[in-house]
Order: structure tokens, then sequence, then C-alpha cells
């Protein structure tokens, strides 16, 4: 089974507990020793297998192996990366089966992190993920006065559209917004611009 580490915590002694994001659900398993185990870390990519499943304990991590990409030895890009996979967590908390659109837009983003600009990854799969939820507001309408909004376009949290004074924020060129949210492709965005969307996929999913 494979499945991306989205959070862990110590356990007595040297043991870890770990909450996997696999293909078909999110799980909490227990780790004997995981402290001493390099392979289990924040957003690696992992092969497991489990045992005391059905117990009246916490399933348990066995035969680990880490599937690793090129990025992980790019200080930069690996703190991108536990930045962007620490959001999952708190996100899916409530949530016990899944299907696999987690998982893929994760391995998604995973394989392309060394080609592209991470943050346009982030700001590119956010949009996916909000497509899919179905919480993406594609309107030209204000989120807090609900007034048309002109020119220049503010977002809030979700990228819910908003007029700058409506919610005391800089702007972006409200075409450029909407441009993106059709396409759901950063582009023809300037990486300021995309260091805004970033800032607020950063405040939570």
């Amino acid at each position: 089974m494979k499945g991306f580490v989205l959070g862990l915590r110590k356990a007595k002694n040297e043991d870890s507990i770990a909450l996997v994001l696999t293909s078909k659900d999110i799980r909490t398993y227990y780790r004997f020793f995981g402290a001493r185990h390099s392979i289990l870390q924040l957003g690696n990519l992992i092969d497991f297998e489990v045992e005391g499943e059905g117990s009246s304990y916490l399933p348990r991590l066995r035969s680990l192996s880490h599937l690793g990409f090129p990025w992980l030895f790019d200080k930069n890009r690996l703190l991108l990366w536990h930045n962007f996979i620490k959001k999952f967590e708190p996100h899916l908390k409530d949530a016990t089966e899944l299907d696999s659109f987690y998982f893929d837009l994760l391995l998604n983003a995973a394989k392309k992190w060394d080609k592209q600009n991470p943050k346009r990854i982030v700001c590119e799969s956010y949009i996916a993920l909000l497509v899919y939820e179905g919480r993406l507001y594609p309107e030209e309408n204000c989120f807090i006065c609900e007034h048309r909004i002109e020119d220049d376009i503010a977002l809030m949290q979700a990228f819910k559209p908003a007029h700058p004074s409506c919610i005391y924020s800089s702007a972006l060129p409200t075409k450029k917004v909407l441009d993106f949210f059709e396409s759901k492709k950063t582009v023809f965005l300037d990486d300021h611009e995309v260091e805004y969307l970033f800032e607020i996929v950063m405040k939570g999913l």
C-alpha cells in the first residue's frame, strides 16, 4: 500500500503515530521505534504493510520503504512541500474513506515539484481542489457586499472574491484572476501574483 505521511506525533519511548493518506482512505497508524526511521517523515510517500487491522489497538505500520523524488535534497523545495502538505491534515481531519482525488493531487504535484515553480503548482492544485469540492466562486460579485467587482479584485480564503476595500487587502487585476479560475493555470500570472495566491492557500484549505 502507498500513502503520503500527512502528520506525525510522538508516542511513548521512540514510537510514533502517523496519519497516512492513501488512494482510498486516511488512517492513523502506530509505528514502533518510528522516531528512529528516517523514512517516516512528514510529506514522504511510503510503501507499507499493515498489521493488527481490526484489533482494539491502532493498526501498525511495517515493512516501510520510501518512494523518493529528486527534489527532496533541495531545502527550499522541501520546505514548500512541507508547508503545503501540512494543510491537508486539518482539512481532512473528519474524513475516513476517500476516493483517489487527494492522493492523486499530491502525487501529481510531487512529480512536477522539481520541474516547475512549486508555488505555481500549489495554486493550480488548490483551484483543482476547490472545483472538486464545489467551493470555487468564479463570480464577479463581492462575497462581502455582493456588489459587482470592477477592475481590481481581492481574494479571501478559498479564493472567495471581494472588493479590496471590503477586506482591507491588496488586489490583483480582476480579468487575470477570472481567467485563472477558468483555465486553472498560472501561466499568464506574474510571479508576484502567484505569490499573492500562494499566501492565501497557506492560510488553510
